[in-house]
């Protein structure tokens, strides 16, 4: 099967490579970190004060 094949036509297994997430239904509420990449730390959110 070819990989473009099963995402045009839109299966679970098309969209699971669309979304770059495993595939043959791994759990990803923890790891999956090989298809997700390094993980992504949460910011603060606030800037630093500007110079004044």
């Amino acid at each position: 099967f070819s990989i473009k094949r099963l995402m045009d036509i839109g299966c679970y297994r098309g969209l699971r490579h669309r979304k770059r997430l495993p595939v043959k239904g791994q759990r990803t509420r923890t790891n999956a970190r090989t298809r997700k990449g390094p993980s992504k730390t949460a910011g603060s959110g606030r800037r630093k004060e500007l110079k004044k």
